[in-house]
């Protein structure tokens, strides 16, 4: 009785260790098709939402193209020579409607409202903003007034800048002045006859010169010769 318990321990013990490893996991179906299915979910929003800002970009540039023909009028009644304002549409990400270079129009946080703003050398300013096209038409009428006021200063300033003209003063002729006739004179002639004298007066004191110093030169070399013969 004991042999056999004993015998049979061991294979009871195998039993037991084969029953505690784990048995391997297979790949869930499920989990696969839940990856692919948000996958797709997650194209479908990018493109919904993709579709919802070109709308709201579309619908803020037909906004201010309206608001850009309400404002032909009063673009009609501005002086020809005047050339400071360009008035048009630039597309982009946030559509403008410029009025000139540093005055324009957008639409705010809410599509249906303009919002017209100025750039100053103190950052932007904002000069109006409604959801009325004739406010807005307004505001635009305002500011090309008041531009229009400061392109009279500036050139006014200009002006009188500006140095006087030069008054063009003409020469009065001259009358020609008689000359008296030369009064002839022997100077000409004696100052040749010095000339000449000084000329060979230096000849000479350079030919005394020259002998002088060859002299002395020869002078110098007899002592020389002498001294060392002795």
């Amino acid at each position: 009785m004991d042999d056999t318990s004993h015998d049979l321990a061991p294979e009871a013990e195998a039993e037991v260790v084969k029953i505690a490893e784990p048995a391997p996991r297979a790949h869930s179906p499920s989990a696969v098709l839940s990856l692919k299915q948000a996958m797709r979910r997650a194209r479908f929003d990018d493109a919904e939402r993709t579709g919802v800002v070109a709308d709201l970009r579309a619908a803020r540039l037909g906004r201010l193209e309206v608001l850009q023909e309400a404002l032909k009028p009063l673009l009609a009644q501005i002086p020809d020579d005047v050339d400071c304002f360009d008035v048009g549409v630039m597309p982009g990400a946030n559509p403008r409607l410029f009025i000139d270079m540093i005055g324009f129009v957008e639409m705010g946080r809410d599509p249906r409202v303009y919002r017209f703003v100025q750039d100053t050398r103190h950052g932007r300013v904002k000069l109006a903003e409604s959801e009325s096209v004739d406010a807005m038409v307004e505001a635009a009428t305002h500011y090309v007034a008041r531009r229009l006021l400061e392109r009279d200063k500036a050139l006014a300033a200009y002006s009188a800048d500006d140095p006087p003209p030069r008054r063009t003063v003409r020469p009065r002729p001259i009358a020609p002045t008689r000359l008296a006739p030369p009064l002839e004179s022997h100077a000409p002639e004696r100052r040749s006859l010095t000339q000449v004298l000084a000329t060979i007066f230096a000849f000479f004191i350079d030919v005394l010169g020259s002998i002088a110093f060859f002299s002395l030169l020869a002078f110098a070399a007899w002592v020389a010769w002498s001294n060392y013969r002795h």
